[in-house]
């Protein structure tokens, strides 16, 4: 059954914003044109810009911080003789706050302004950067970075859940949705470690040899770091007042208490048909793509590629990332946003079982390609429906919901894809007298596949907008 949600475009200072949500399979004016036009149209509207800039400085931050920690932590832990363990630990306080604040990011971004909140984790984030740089030891730099990620894990859902606000139409959505990945993980990606390099750069321009040189390279590193989130912060709170506005304003004083919030928000999530199968299409993804990550060092290994197979299949990865992002509007004029995220879940398993058959390296980037085309459109199908189909008040708790999945789900499985290969271990498979050496990725991959298909079929049921159902006519 269609939801039909009316949608009302108010003028908020040339920004707009969206009320409530829209059929996300029905386009409004303007886009049938180009991904050109549609990106001039969006990146025209003052408030979202601005962001798009924020957005800019606190991704190099996030990349520029992942190559400067990796360097520090290994100086400040080398007298200790546990330097594994140490980058491991970086990787591991990273990713830890997505599953514990998460939901609570989720909210404070559907209770609280918005914008405040933004600011406040930016003036977090900053300081306790400069902290690792003043203190600088290496217990202190995990609890930062600790600290650091619980921050972020609230300022996500504070901005994704207000990014529709900021728009004139619902159709422009998805189109800002692209403009923040090509962001995020194209233009911030390049310049943070072009940043990094230019950085590490400096000492050699100035004649300086020093023997603690990658030690300073580091610490420099590390306080520019902090500076980009303060001028992040400082943005936000003096530019983009936008940022506060809301299609209801949150109950204040007598309201719903944050257990009782983050509980309608779960149930809400998982008695809506609509996003009960976006839940379990997102789960089924990152769970195939863990095991992936975990066992493409190996994978690349069987392919007779080495550490050039390795880059290169994940070059293919991104190349198909990019392509499935900017196709994914054209594909939503043939197939509405609710079947197309089903479909491209169920491709990328499929592709996925090719790559665990790929018997040659060019067959393996072929199929590896497609299935992160898949997953490109699949992801940016996800952000478009929770930006225009989930009313304001909830939003934030559906964008916690996915980062938090997407941390549990996607660290558990690569943490458990390597134990599943050590486990099953290279076998000898003999077909008509004549015998092959299956590598254990193979089966763990094509394991994978089968599962993320699987669980596509079932979001595709769940989420087909054919099929009559009397609970997602809320």
């Amino acid at each position: 059954m269609i939801v039909v949600v009316s949608l009302i475009i108010c003028d908020d200072g040339g920004g707009g914003g969206i009320q409530g949500g829209g059929d996300v399979g029905v386009v409004d004016e303007g886009a049938g044109a180009s991904t050109v036009r549609r990106a001039r149209a969006v990146l025209a509207i003052g408030p979202f810009r601005r962001l798009w800039g924020v957005t800019f400085l606190c991704s190099v931050g996030d990349w520029l911080s992942l190559l400067a920690l990796t360097g520090l932590v290994t100086k400040l832990a080398a007298g200790y003789g546990w330097e594994g363990f140490a980058l491991s630990a970086v990787v591991l306080t990273q990713l830890l706050p997505g599953v514990l604040f998460a939901p609570l990011g989720g909210v404070l971004a559907d209770r609280f302004d918005r914008r405040k909140v933004m600011v406040a984790c930016d003036l977090a984030r900053g300081g306790l950067f400069l902290s690792i740089a003043f203190v600088g030891t290496a217990w202190w730099l995990f609890v930062a970075n600790f600290l650091v990620g619980c921050c972020a894990m609230l300022w996500i859902p504070a901005k994704d859940s207000a990014v529709p606000n900021l728009l004139r139409r619902p159709d422009q959505v998805d189109t800002a949705n692209q403009l923040g990945l090509v962001m995020t993980y194209g233009i911030a990606t390049v310049s943070g470690f072009s940043l990094y390099s230019l950085i590490a750069g400096i000492p050699g321009y100035l004649g300086v040899r020093d023997g603690d040189l990658e030690f300073r390279i580091a610490i420099i590193a590390v306080v520019v770091n902090g500076l980009l989130y303060l001028s992040s912060a400082v943005l936000i709170a003096v530019r983009i007042p936008e940022l506060s506005g809301r299609v209801v304003r949150p109950d204040r004083g007598d309201g719903p208490g944050f257990l009782v919030m983050m509980r309608d928000g779960l149930r809400y999530a998982w008695g809506t048909p609509l996003l009960r199968g976006l839940v379990i299409g997102m789960t089924g993804a990152f769970a195939a793509a863990g095991a992936v990550i975990g066992s493409a060092r190996h994978y690349a290994t069987s392919l007779r590629g080495g550490e050039s197979a390795y880059g290169t299949l994940f070059i293919a990865v991104f190349l198909g990332l990019a392509a499935g992002m900017a196709t994914a509007p054209k594909l939503a004029r043939r197939l509405t946003y609710h079947r197309l995220f089903g479909v491209m879940i169920v491709g990328a398993g499929a592709g996925l079982v090719v790559v665990s058959l790929a018997p040659h390296l060019w067959f393996a980037l072929i199929a590896v390609a497609v299935v992160g085309g898949c997953a490109g459109v699949a992801f940016l199908t996800a952000l478009t429906i929770i930006g225009t189909r989930v009313e304001d008040a909830l939003r934030g708790r559906m964008v916690a919901l996915v980062q938090s999945l997407m941390k549990l789900v996607l660290g558990l499985s690569t943490v458990l894809g390597p134990l599943v290969v050590t486990l099953v271990g290279p076998t000898v498979v003999t077909v008509f007298d004549r015998s092959f050496d299956v590598d254990a990725t193979r089966p763990v991959l094509l394991g994978a596949g089968v599962l993320a298909a699987l669980v596509g079929l079932v979001s595709y049921r769940q989420m087909d907008d054919r099929v009559p159902s009397s609970s997602d006519s809320r």
